[in-house]
């Protein structure tokens, strides 16, 4: 019985190649993006998962406030606060803190810059969860100047050597330290990434223990009992109101839970977090691209119930009865979408390489084989296989033979209802997703083209250490030698994202009184290297920088250029600023030089806030303004210049743009993939359309005939068969626009600055719909109408 139903399935599938080819495309494409986007967020789910004490971990935030203006929150702490908190909270089994670099490593004749260099405590390996494959974790990190490396990082330096024992070169100073073990790889899947892990006492920190300012560390704590983090959260704001009395200024702390970091925090860790929402998004969208898949499949089948009428009532007749017709009808089901599954899994598999490239993650093949993955895939198979045969099985198996074989058995009404709201379904969803594509976009578009107040473009960004500080001029006359180079600047932060924390006050008020702000170290090139606007004073002198830079700093004065934001809430318009005296921390009295136009040195999505630009002499990056003339020869030249003068450390540039467009990755990745997705949507609904049109027009064939011996021309005739489906589509644009306008609404209510969104944008995506619904659907109703209306009449 089996064996005779497989031949009639498969001969049925062969006989209609066209329809069979459709259902395969639509459940294949929808499959295998199910495939990928299933083993992305399988991959980003499972985040941390490794970590067997990740339950009990919690990252500590800082928070603090000078008692004027907003608090300010980030990922960081000073080096006192894990053996503080470790000594007077017994919640806490451990604590670790650690640093994240990118230092220069010397071996032999190797020299190289390596940017997962992490220190921390010797308490890590009682927190955390990574495999060491030689050393021992009670000693690995437990003195001065000791370092592990992971696997492959000891192939790279030291091929098939032992590398125990072993000595390499760290940092500025060259200062040696001692390999001490050997790590696994760290997991692709966790936010705690490092090709070298170094004991945090080689940073000799002591002389910030006593404070819990210099915060730029991450502090974790093991919990004793995971249910402990409300219990330890609520006891620490009374102990930091007691710990700050007298300080002038409040600091507290927040517990974040370790797994829920990656998706749910806004603070990023190690590498920049994902986003829970976009998760959701992903898999909504994997979701209604199979569904629309299956539609298809579920449309096309109920199409061709009359031409499978005759069949069912013939099988009726001689004695089959309903649960047999009905599990025949599954069964075709179950071998298209095994079919479809096994070309979607090839699929996946080859499209791996793209895909990783399109969400910036390395999923490896063996994603596709682990035993959740599988059973899972099997089970969506399966599901899909019974779900989208139900409906068709139904329809075949409720025919009543007597009509069926009298030739009175028509499509009712009730299934030419499921059809159109199917359609109806398939084209809202395409809509939606076309919709948000165009608004992702214009999004992007205009973060890409907003003025952001300074220049990013034709800026190259070099490292620089304090070893350069006495190269600096130098550096700068041999690079402008050559005239594409315009400005060379050393600064810490360029202008795309400045991050350190201070306080200012004016010299009105009184210096327990101070707010909270962002402020850069710069020199005199770094105005004229971004192109930031002064609207009022004048810019920073070498003389300036000279005057902040004096070895006995009590004779110290600065000149500080504050923007818009900050003139306001120190209470001046920047006309007033100018020559007034003022404060950034205590140690760093002088007076107001200029004041800029703001401009956003943070993501679009924050507003713009008080900014300091102060002269220093130290830095940690060298902004190289070019021309545009001639850029491969300009690199080429700094490169050959960089060497001479530096032979320290490796030539390693970067632009400007790259850093800002990393400030954004999570909305690329999203509206990139929004692209894919929405066109493989719009393909599979066309593809049903047209299918469909087709069916419909073969259906008509005979009417078509008449109504051209009649004298109807070939636009009637189009326009009559196009007609149904274009209101369909015109009632499905009307469903989806308003969802569409809703859900970018929410999503652009994260930018502090956005495009604007207007009706056209989405009667835009909702035409564009329309044309290629016309163009599908016209495609057969034209090649219905063309046809020799004697041959029609003759065959029926």
């Amino acid at each position: 019985m089996i064996k005779n139903y497989l031949k009639i399935a498969l001969r049925g599938l062969w006989k209609n190649k066209g329809f069979t080819f459709i259902n395969l495309f639509g459940l294949t494409i929808g499959l295998c993006s199910c495939l990928l986007i299933g083993v992305y967020i399988m991959h980003e789910l499972n985040y941390d998962n490794t970590q067997t004490k990740g339950n009990r971990i919690a990252r500590m935030i800082m928070e603090y406030n000078f008692g004027k203006g907003e608090s300010k929150k980030g990922n960081y702490t000073s080096v006192k606060v894990a053996p503080t908190f470790k000594r007077n909270f017994p919640e806490i089994e451990s604590a670790v803190r650690m640093l994240k670099s990118s230092l220069v490593i010397g071996y032999k004749d190797k020299l190289l810059t390596e940017k997962s260099f992490m220190y921390a405590d010797s308490s890590f390996f009682k927190i955390f969860s990574f495999d060491l494959i030689k050393g021992d974790k009670n000693t690995a990190l437990d003195a001065s100047h000791k370092v592990l490396l992971t696997q492959s990082t000891a192939k790279r330096y030291f091929g098939d050597e032992d590398p125990i024992g072993k000595a390499l070169k760290v940092g500025n100073d060259s200062i040696p330290y001692q390999i001490s073990g050997v790590m696994a790889d760290c997991p692709s899947n966790s936010q705690i990434k490092f090709d070298f892990l170094a004991s945090f006492s080689s940073l000799n920190v002591g002389k910030w223990e006593n404070s819990y300012w210099n915060a730029n560390f991450t502090t974790y704590l093991l919990l004793k009992d995971e249910r402990s983090i409300a219990t330890l959260q609520a006891k620490i704001k009374p102990f930091m109101a007691k710990e700050m009395t007298g300080e002038g200024a409040s600091v507290s702390f927040d517990l974040e839970p370790f797994k829920s970091i990656h998706l749910h925090s806004p603070y990023d860790g190690f590498e920049p977090n994902n986003n829970i929402k976009y998760i959701y998004v992903l898999e909504a969208i994997a979701l209604l691209i199979l569904v629309i898949g299956c539609f298809t499949y579920v449309n096309l089948n109920t199409a061709r119930s009359m031409e499978r009428a005759k069949e069912v009532g013939v099988r009726k007749v001689i004695g089959a009865d309903k649960s047999q017709l009905f599990w025949q009808f599954i069964g075709e089901s179950v071998i298209v979408c095994v079919i479809a599954a096994i070309i979607s899994f090839i699929a996946a598999i080859l499209l791996l390489p793209a895909f990783n490239n399109l969400t910036d993650r390395q999923l490896p093949v063996e994603a596709f084989f682990t035993t959740p993955f599988v059973v899972a895939t099997i089970t969506v198979v399966l599901a899909v296989s019974f779900f989208a045969g139900l409906y068709p099985a139904l329809v075949l198996t409720n025919f009543q033979p007597v009509k069926v074989l009298k030739g009175a058995f028509k499509n009712t009404a009730s299934g030419q209802f499921t059809r159109k709201a199917l359609i109806v379904f398939q084209f809202s969803v395409s809509v939606i997703l076309i919709a948000s594509t165009v608004i992702i976009q214009k999004q992007l578009a205009y973060i890409r083209n907003k003025n952001l107040g300074y220049e990013r473009e034709r800026v190259i960004i070099l490292p620089f250490e304090y070893r350069m500080n006495s190269q600096l001029n130098v550096m700068r006359n041999e690079f402008k030698a050559d005239k594409n180079i315009l400005n060379v600047s050393r600064c810490v932060d360029a202008p795309v994202k400045i991050d350190g924390g201070y306080n200012m006050r004016n010299d009105q008020m009184p210096e327990s009184q101070q707010i909270a702000v962002t402020a850069n170290p710069i020199d005199q090139e770094y105005i004229k290297t971004t192109g930031l606007h002064i609207i009022a004073g004048t810019d920073l002198t070498e003389q300036d920088v000279k005057d902040a830079s004096n070895e006995n700093s009590k004779k110290n004065t600065f000149h500080f250029i504050l923007n818009e934001a900050a003139a306001r809430e120190l209470g001046w318009t920047p006309q007033q600023a100018i020559g007034k005296r003022m404060f950034l921390d205590s140690q760093r009295p002088g007076y107001v030089k200029a004041v800029v136009k703001d401009f956003n040195f943070e993501s679009l999505h924050n507003n713009i806030k008080p900014l300091v630009l102060f002269p220093e002499d130290w830095g940690s990056h060298l902004l190289i303004k070019i021309s545009g003339q001639n850029i491969p020869q300009t690199i080429a030249n700094l490169e050959s210049k960089w060497k001479a003068l530096v032979p320290y450390r490796p030539f390693e540039y970067r632009f400007m743009d790259d850093d800002f467009n990393n400030l954004y990755k999570s909305e690329l990745r999203l509206g990139n993939a929004l692209n894919i997705f929405a066109a493989i949507a719009i393909a599979l609904a066309c593809m049903g359309l047209l299918g469909l049109s087709a069916y419909m027009a073969k259906q008509r064939i005979k009417e078509i005939g008449i109504r051209k011996v009649l004298g109807a021309s070939i636009t009637d005739i189009t326009t009559t068969l196009s007609a149904s489906f274009i209101k369909l589509v015109l009632i499905s644009i009307a469903i989806s626009l308003p969802v569409a306008w809703y859900a970018t609404g929410l999503w652009l209510q994260g930018f502090a600055y956005r495009a604007n969104v207007s009706a056209l944008t989405f009667i835009v995506a909702g035409g564009s719909v329309v044309i290629i619904a016309i163009i599908t659907v016209s495609f057969q109703s034209i090649k219905a109408a063309l046809a020799n209306p004697v041959k029609s009449l003759k065959n029926e």
